[in-house]
């Protein structure tokens, strides 16, 4: 990976069209895809793709205690996700490639009048990797907003739900071996992706980290995702992953990453308010293989935040720090050590909806943009 040693800031006026919510904001509900058979799950009746699906049916029944849950499920794996889920997830037929639904699905963002909108973002399996595929999996964005009955704003930015975070202020999280890549967006400048992204989510000041963490690099990584790294929060504080132990690659990598934040400002130009998040313990999965366990990867739903446990002595830690970053929330731990093993988090496998509004927001006005589309 190229590490850069400088951190790019920037300021723009905040978009009048659109306005992404926080993910703490009301929801109307979570969208999750259920894992089919593929090159990251396994063949049909294997048991890792029964493993997969038993993981991402937990998460999906935790969720659903909170707010309703819609699952896409790919038509001949229906009548498995009915009898894992039972009648507490609603089930909507769809082709899929592969399960990662916030990075292949709609963004969602309120318009002037406070109304939901779908943003749908370019997906091609995290910058055309050989293992990936994605024919139906781009499709899932234009398939989410027909059965909601939303406008869809086209972007041709190649961007995924995970390569961005945002707090209530207008300041958005990105990493330049993400949005740069030249697998994603070859020739494009940093201003360029700045302006589509602030367009898209009504966001007006960019912070960009120099890379994510060292196995997101891997073959089966996705380039430096943001959602492993660092999240703003209710409380106005940006939690950061650390990784304490000096065997661990990330363990000077999450130290750069501080370094790099330290000197910045969120879009009210107030300093950001830096909260470590100590790493499970252990640094090895199952397979005896560093690993990339990250509490950063968490889930806000409507009264709760969804908890990526590891069986480690730091889960209690983790939960304790979010308990005050959420105040008035259950934490809520879930076993993440499957989903990890597959590539990501709950953050990664899940997408809020939106509730949407009626006042408080500027009129809605379509810019116009090199990069973008709306259509209704």
């Amino acid at each position: 990976m190229k590490h850069q040693q400088h951190l790019s800031h920037s300021r723009a006026p905040a978009s009048a069209a659109v306005r992404m919510p926080p993910e703490w904001a009301p929801h109307e509900r979570t969208w999750m895809a259920f894992p089919p058979a593929n090159g990251t799950f396994g063949p049909p009746g294997s048991e890792s793709l029964d493993r997969a699906r038993r993981s991402w049916a937990v998460v999906a029944r935790t969720v659903a205690a909170h707010e309703p849950v819609l699952m896409a499920v790919s038509p001949e794996d229906l009548d498995e996700a009915r009898a894992l889920l039972g009648d507490a997830v609603s089930l909507l037929p769809m082709e899929l490639d592969d399960a990662w639904i916030r990075d292949s699905g709609l963004t969602f963002v309120h318009d002037g009048e406070g109304q939901v909108h779908g943003v749908d973002w370019t997906f091609n399996g995290w910058g055309a990797q050989e293992w990936a595929a994605w024919d139906a999996d781009r499709q899932v964005g234009r398939r989410m907003a027909e059965h909601l009955a939303l406008p869809r704003r086209e972007s041709r930015l190649v961007n995924e739900g995970g390569g961005f975070h945002i707090d209530a202020s207008g300041t958005v999280l990105l990493t330049e071996t993400v949005q740069l890549d030249e697998g994603r967006n070859p020739g494009t400048a940093k201003d360029e992706v700045e302006s589509e992204i602030h367009l898209q989510l009504g966001t007006r000041d960019a912070i960009w980290l120099p890379y994510g963490l060292t196995r997101d690099y891997e073959e089966f990584g996705t380039r430096g995702h943001v959602d492993i790294v660092a999240s703003f929060t209710e409380s106005g504080a940006l939690l950061l992953h650390r990784q304490d132990n000096p065997e661990h690659p990330d363990y000077i990598v999450t130290r750069r990453l501080r370094e790099v934040l330290e000197s910045t400002f969120d879009a009210a130009g107030e300093a950001l308010r830096i909260i470590d998040v100590p790493a499970p313990q252990s640094i090895r999965d199952e397979n005896n293989e560093l690993n990339d366990w990250s509490y950063i990867n968490h889930y806000i739903v409507n009264g709760a935040v969804i908890l990526c446990a590891f069986d480690d002595p730091h889960d209690d830690i983790a939960s304790e720090i979010l308990a005050e970053a959420y105040p008035g929330r259950r934490i809520e731990q879930v076993d993440a050590r499957d989903i990890f093993s597959f590539g990501g988090g709950i953050h990664c496998i899940t997408q809020q909806q939106p509730r949407a509004v009626s006042s408080g927001l500027p009129p809605y006005r379509d810019p116009h943009d090199a990069l973008s589309g709306a259509e209704g």
